[in-house]
């Protein structure tokens, strides 16, 4: 299992554009510095998070109500010895409906258990997306996990 992807799953009572709408509202939900577009193909944008993180991504897919992929183009880790660990990995989105409810199955292609960063890293996804994203979703209002 040393190569399998960090993954999480939650699901909702929203609907999927409310999901896709939710998950594009990047500064709603991922605490830091968020700075450039983040809702249509191509947009590019920087995360930072103090001296801890940096890193820049690129929408490279984007499927109103089923799909948003970014491809992590910098990477800046500061708690690690390969600062670049998330360079070049894709962060996916993927929305569908399950019974009556909206899943949501987020993968951090690239973030798998033989990097050094994955615990710190999967930790802080978790975190993000079991409870701030769920949170904007459900109730419109991401919450502060770190």
């Amino acid at each position: 299992m040393e190569g399998k992807d960090f993954t999480t799953t939650i699901l909702v009572d929203q609907s999927p554009k409310e999901v896709f709408d939710a998950i594009n509202n990047v500064r709603g939900w991922w605490q830091g510095e968020i700075k450039g577009g983040t809702d249509k193909l191509n947009d590019e944008f920087t995360y930072r998070m103090g001296d801890v993180h940096f890193s820049k991504q690129k929408v490279v897919e984007i499927t109103p109500g089923k799909r948003v992929v970014w491809l992590i183009t910098e990477s800046r880790i500061s708690f690690v010895s390969h600062k670049e660990e998330w360079l070049n990995t894709k962060v996916i989105f993927d929305i569908s409906k399950e019974g009556e409810k909206t899943k949501i199955t987020f993968t951090h292609h690239g973030l798998v258990p033989a990097i050094e960063c994955y615990d710190g890293c999967s930790g802080a996804w978790g975190q993000l997306v079991e409870k701030s994203l769920f949170s904007l979703i459900t109730k419109g209002e991401g919450v502060d996990v770190f």
